[in-house]
């Protein structure tokens, strides 16, 4: 596999635009699109939280029951979250739009929102960006870039990443975009993710893949502990890069697999370390557990924890918040056993173990600890599964982002 630059236009066939629509935010560009041209095998997965904003719905049955999906339409700024009947129908005229300014089907067209939950989209607005964005969209790197900075919202940069394997002997590139700071929480934030796929692959195959794939990455990240009515991820397969249909589990398939989950990971510690007010990135690597399922758990446990967030904002040791973190993830352990370790690029260090704290130096795992991207590791010394969370620090700015969202 081969790391490469770009995004959702880094695949062959795709183009993409950032335009300026006045949805929410002034001055700055706050819808996108993504196009392929040729028609894409689809596969998806979207919120488990039982209120599930208009968009969400919408694509659920474009990606269940139509026949192929060729484009998606974004908007940041408003989330057209329960917004009742009229947020549906807005979902459809979107749709409509883009189908007529594309000249493609309506039932090939996606839409995501993100931004205030129960404002109604100013409709005739999304119907006049979609037309900019129909006249601007490209195939480079570039309008990849434009259309990762407008479905933004209080995330501090663009979120892009791409790779390349050889199947048949011919390059295949999957390349994506997100957004995401706050309201994450995912379990497949508000997190909206794409990605694009030159690969030609069955639809049953890609959607194992996804399936398979954000069990790992998407849904091993939490910023918040709140999972958004609008979570989605979107993946399209046009197969313009000439490789024989992947349709069975091998070799052409784990190299695929290889590329989707670098760029599902790259993402999603992307939306980690921009969490909102964040100064840090930290991982939960847990190894040794008894069970896969364990390790998920305990590593999650480990990120969600508030009082942990904060000890890594304050550089603190406190390794007793990770080990009653540890203790309520629901999985049974021997703490007498675990090893408990930080590391930075600073250095690693032992800070727990034999059921008591290790003879560390506080400056030292404090110097660990400033770093902007910290792994707590944990060794529960229980069997051979591992995994791996990602979240970031709680900070005082978190709170002030929240109390005024939505002026």
């Amino acid at each position: 596999m081969k790391i490469t630059e770009g995004g959702v236009t880094a695949a062959k066939g795709f183009e993409a635009a950032g335009a300026e629509a006045g949805i929410k935010y002034q001055n700055r560009k706050d819808m996108a699109l993504i196009y392929s041209q040729a028609p894409c095998v689809l596969a998806g997965t979207f919120t488990s939280n039982v209120v599930k904003a208009a968009p969400v719905l919408w694509d659920r049955n474009v990606v269940e029951n139509a026949p192929f999906g060729q484009a998606v339409i974004v908007n940041a700024g408003i989330a057209n979250a329960c917004t009742g009947k009229e947020g549906y129908e807005y979902c459809e005229r979107t749709a409509a739009k883009a189908a007529a300014v594309l000249g493609i089907p309506k039932e090939s067209v996606l839409v995501a929102s993100t931004g205030v939950i129960g404002m109604q989209l100013p409709i005739d607005r999304i119907e006049a960006g979609i037309e900019k964005l129909a006249g601007e969209k490209q195939d480079t790197s570039k309008a990849g870039t434009l259309a990762a900075e407008a479905i933004m919202t209080t995330d501090t940069h663009s979120k892009q990443a791409a790779a390349e394997v050889v199947i048949d002997g011919v390059k295949v590139t999957v390349g994506g975009m997100c957004k995401g700071s706050g309201m994450i929480h995912p379990n497949m934030c508000t997190m909206l993710a794409f990605v694009t796929t030159d690969a030609a692959i069955s639809k049953e195959l890609l959607t194992k893949a996804v399936k398979e794939d954000v069990t790992d990455t998407f849904n091993m990240v939490s910023v918040d502990g709140d999972t958004s009515t609008n979570d989605t991820l979107l993946v399209m397969a046009n197969g313009m890069a000439g490789n024989s249909e992947i349709n069975e589990v091998g070799p052409a398939y784990e190299a695929f697999r290889e590329a989707l989950h670098y760029v599902n990971e790259s993402l999603a510690k992307m939306m980690a370390g921009d969490g909102e007010g964040a100064t840090a990135l930290i991982e939960a690597k847990v190894v040794g557990a008894a069970t896969k399922d364990d390790a998920r758990k305990l590593g999650k446990s480990v990120i969600c924890s508030s009082l942990t967030k904060a000890a890594i904002y304050g550089h603190d040791a406190n390794w007793g918040r990770i080990l009653c973190a540890l203790g309520y993830s629901g999985v049974s352990f021997e703490p007498e056993k675990l090893e408990l370790y930080f590391e930075s690029k600073a250095g690693k260090i032992l800070i727990y173990k034999d059921g008591v704290g290790a003879d560390y130096s506080e400056e030292e795992a404090g110097r660990i600890l400033s770093e902007p991207e910290v792994t707590i590791l944990v060794d529960m010394k229980a069997g051979e599964e591992s995994a791996t969370a990602w979240g970031c620090d709680l900070t005082y700015d978190y709170v002030k982002i929240n109390a005024d969202y939505r002026s």
